[in-house]
């Protein structure tokens, strides 16, 4: 064995005991370009010194004319050393979006497979120069620290044993090893982002510094997985500190944070709300926080869209409404036994003289009061009466902790002459009296009325 084969054997067999599969097994990915080739005769190098029980998959997409051809080298070159050759076809077609498609077409089709022949883990042949590829392409679209991590050098089921070697190193071992491979002609097509870096971008930062640029690139992500892990424990204990039984956040506690832990925590709270989250987005959300606002997201599947709202001590994403239709938003009660549900609030009200229905809430009515009776959602210039005089409903609302986002589906009662008489659960009118009849109110939620003499 060669000096270039000896030292990419040692390396690849000191991975894989890194990786804790001496012993073990592994199905590895070859798809018979030069990495996936040398994934597969270095592993056949190495497999009794480890003790490694190996198996080979060989995926045909559907995308290229030659990818039969491709598929038919791997079966050979598997063959030759002995391995089991599993072929699958994807059946692929092109249009948009090919590249993330195939991709978890491949990744499923791959843990199928393992678990079919109950094999440890699957192995990929991405090499530090994909990892350097991968860490430009999202540069130069933006990302934060996290997205900086690249390719992950193991995960559940998943690892990729040649993540430290550059394709250079690839190359010369094959050569050593008198091994061919194959050449995809979709690594060739610059009409993909990964081909013009790898065959424009960087060569050019290579000739400029006069050096491989690959594995400094490529070390600089190993650095950024461990600075981010720390980061992601850090904003997970933050997150403990700063969650409020509602679901919200403790906002002084978040402004509170370092930069990156804050950004990271109102992140996870965009993200569990369904929020699209992306640089623009998380900047307007910052500066709502630190303001004490109010922003709008964009939100994957959620009606009408998503709000972040930091007021009143917290910070929350709430469901994004306009005010609500006010003629399909009233219920009109014309006097005893009226009763209906209200469609802007979903709260039941009805007018009794007997028992109220079990949970309800009550008020007793006057017997000059006017009617009918309608509810509806608050309107501008509403206004209450109490003892120190009139006073607007907002400040009501206000007062009583209602929630911003609340408040256009709170059910406001009033009477035929427009005077609010009630808002349940949060205001009761001081001319209410104990006469024979009263109005009752359900809350959403809590059921149909019962126990009560209509």
């Amino acid at each position: 064995m060669g000096e270039t084969s000896l030292l990419f054997s040692r390396n690849l067999a000191g991975c894989y005991r890194q990786l804790g599969l001496e012993g073990g097994s592994v199905l590895l990915a070859v798809s018979g370009g030069a990495d996936s080739c040398a994934l597969l005769v270095g592993t056949a190098l190495v497999r009794e010194a480890l003790s490694l029980r190996v198996e080979v998959a060989t995926l045909d997409h559907g995308l290229r004319p030659e990818a039969r051809r491709d598929t038919e080298a791997v079966v050979r070159l598997a063959a030759r050393w002995g391995l089991p050759c599993h072929v699958r076809e994807l059946g692929l077609r092109p249009g948009p979006g090919v590249e993330e498609r195939a991709r978890h077409a491949r990744y499923a089709a791959l843990e199928a497979l393992r678990r079919e022949r109950g094999l440890g883990t699957v192995a990929t042949a991405h090499t530090a120069t994909d990892q350097a590829e991968t860490l430009l392409m999202r540069l130069v679209r933006g990302t934060a620290l996290r997205g900086a991590i690249g390719i992950h050098r193991a995960r559940a089921a998943l690892v990729r044993p040649l993540i430290e070697r550059t394709r250079e190193e690839v190359e010369a071992f094959l050569a050593e090893q008198g091994t061919g491979f194959v050449h995809d002609s979709m690594n060739e097509d610059r009409t993909f982002l990964r081909a013009r870096l790898r065959h424009d971008l960087l060569p050019a930062l290579s000739a400029a510094v006069g050096f491989c640029v690959v594995p400094h690139l490529a070390a600089f992500t190993r650095l950024a997985a461990e600075d981010e892990a720390l980061l992601a424990r850090m904003a997970d204990e933050a997150w403990g500190r700063l969650l409020l039984p509602d679901g919200s956040l403790d906002a002084v506690g978040v402004r509170a944070l370092e930069p990156a832990l804050r950004r990271r925590v109102l992140v996870r709270l965009m993200t569990g709300a369904g929020a699209e989250v992306d640089g623009p987005s998380l900047a307007r959300v910052l500066d709502a926080v630190g303001e004490g606002g109010t922003v709008t997201l964009r939100g994957g599947h959620v009606p009408g869209g998503l709000q972040l709202m930091a007021m009143g001590g917290r910070v929350r994403c709430v469901r994004r409404e306009g005010p609500a239709d006010e003629a399909a938003a009233c219920l009109v009660l014309e006097g005893e036994g009226s009763q209906g549900l209200q469609p802007g609030t979903q709260w039941h009200f009805g007018v009794g003289s007997g028992t109220p229905p079990l949970g309800a809430l009550a008020l007793f009515l006057r017997e000059d009061t006017r009617w009918p009776l309608t509810v509806r959602t608050r309107r501008a210039g509403d206004r209450v009466r109490g003892p120190a005089g009139s006073r607007k409903l907002q400040d009501v609302l206000v007062d009583g902790r209602v929630p911003r986002e609340h408040r256009d589906r709170v059910p406001v009662v009033t009477d035929a002459g427009g005077s609010v008489l009630w808002v349940p659960g949060v205001w009761n009118s001081p001319d209410a009296g104990a006469v024979r009849l009263y109005l009752w109110a359900l809350p959403p939620g809590t059921g149909k009325p019962g126990g009560c003499a209509l």
